[in-house]
């Protein structure tokens, strides 16, 4: 029996492995190693505190899909027309940009591998077309199995590069006192680490989506989707921690200054890593920032566009189900899109993710009242329902707080 139930969970795991995949990237390798470098350890509760709240709200996704047998995207149409427009909206923005934002960073970080110079474009252009063709070639079947190699591979290498970083020591000096980042000017930078910790709310509709996928390579009860869930956001907080202490142990407390655009950053911290443990490690943190970054890329490529082929589907047809080509069409859409604006516009793609990540803030009680609303009275227990209460406010009074604060002190 109980074997049986174990190879049952086994078969059950993907989507959220899928979507720990998507975490690692910006909201992991980014901000969890930058709250590290420029704070220390004292950001380390709210990481967990922030992974602990907004949980309810992306397991309620998957509930929700087993429990109707539909995605949540069926769900936002059923409470309303203007609930799914304005989420295919904020899927518009993020899609278009995160691709953008992914692609770069995944592309400054593969220049490590190459003897020779390279543009960026150029990169940006080969990561692209390797991508389309793992996705175009198996969709989510792929995905899947991509995921679970760059997932296992990710972890252990990560907590081994932890490993020798505690084993030398931290790189601050005795008598070094961390900055606070209790203060108006690191608003900007908290806020935008919980709008993408572990990662944008919009990815549990996206999630759903995987849910769905999943059960057409197999079947899958609750319990099983559950355990997957948890296993994925669970794999997505540890290696947040990872992150952060990778971030403490060999950037905090040293002279050099932590930059804050992500290709800068990422370079930066494989340099520095390099230069405190030894330039043999250079190329085991860049794999492991690669790893990071290519895995997100596939996960924001397939999950946005999978999102945006289904609700705008439903916004202007009503067949069931959208025709098989126009994932594909999505997907090759979404990524030149991507391409043009680092083409175009690659200077302002800074404040362009800025833009996204602090939508994805502000929008987040929304979204998550709205997944909490839909399966509110179908089986939840009374700890998880306290639980999304508490997370509401919280979110809520955090997200009104900065407009405030947006609106009248800046």
């Amino acid at each position: 029996m109980e074997n049986t139930q174990l190879r049952s969970r086994l078969r059950a795991l993907g989507p959220g492995l899928v979507m720990s995949s998507a975490a690692v990237g910006g909201s992991h390798l980014v901000a969890s190693t930058q709250a590290g470098a420029l704070f220390g350890w004292q950001l380390l509760w709210l990481i967990l505190l922030v992974n602990v709240l907004k949980y309810p709200f992306f397991r309620f996704g998957v509930q929700y899909t087993l429990i109707e047998n539909e995605s949540l995207i069926h769900g936002y149409l059923r409470k309303g027309r203007h609930y799914l427009l304005a989420f295919t909206g904020l899927n518009i923005v993020a899609a278009v940009v995160n691709t953008a934002g992914v692609l770069i960073l995944s592309a400054s970080l593969l220049q490590y591998f190459i003897p020779w110079q390279v543009s960026l474009t150029t990169l940006c252009f080969l990561l692209l077309f390797a991508c389309l063709s793992i996705l175009l070639a198996g969709h989510y079947k792929l995905l899947d199995r991509v995921s679970k190699v760059i997932m296992f591979t990710l972890t252990v290498t990560t907590v081994f590069a932890v490993v020798i970083a505690w084993q030398n020591g931290s790189a601050a000096p005795v008598d070094y006192v961390s900055p606070s980042p209790w203060q108006l000017s690191a608003l900007a930078f908290l806020v935008a680490m919980i709008g993408w910790m572990p990662v944008p709310i919009e990815i549990s509709a996206i999630s759903s989506l995987w849910t769905r996928s999943k059960q057409k390579l197999t079947q899958v009860s609750l319990s099983d989707a559950l355990f997957d869930f948890n296993v994925g956001y669970g794999v997505a907080v540890f290696l947040a921690v990872v992150f952060l202490a990778l971030g403490a142990l060999v950037q905090h407390g040293t002279d050099q200054e932590i930059a804050l655009a992500s290709a800068a950053f990422a370079q930066q911290l494989v340099s520095m890593y390099a230069a405190t443990i030894g330039a043999w490690s250079e190329y085991l943190v860049a794999g492991i920032a690669f790893m990071c970054m290519f895995g997100t890329t596939l996960a924001v490529m397939d999950g946005y566009a999978r999102t945006l082929n289904e609700s705008v589907h439903m916004l202007v047809s009503t067949e069931e189900e959208p025709p098989r080509w126009s994932l594909n069409v999505w997907i090759v859409a979404q990524a030149f899109a991507g391409m043009a604006i680092i083409l175009f516009f690659q200077s302002a793609l800074a404040p362009m993710l800025s833009f996204a990540m602090t939508l994805a803030f502000i929008t987040t009680p929304f979204f998550a009242w709205l997944n909490f609303d839909l399966v509110r009275k179908r089986h939840i227990s009374k700890g998880m329902n306290a639980l999304a209460w508490i997370g509401l406010v919280y979110l809520t009074a955090f997200a009104v707080a900065f407009i405030f604060w947006w609106l009248f002190a800046s």
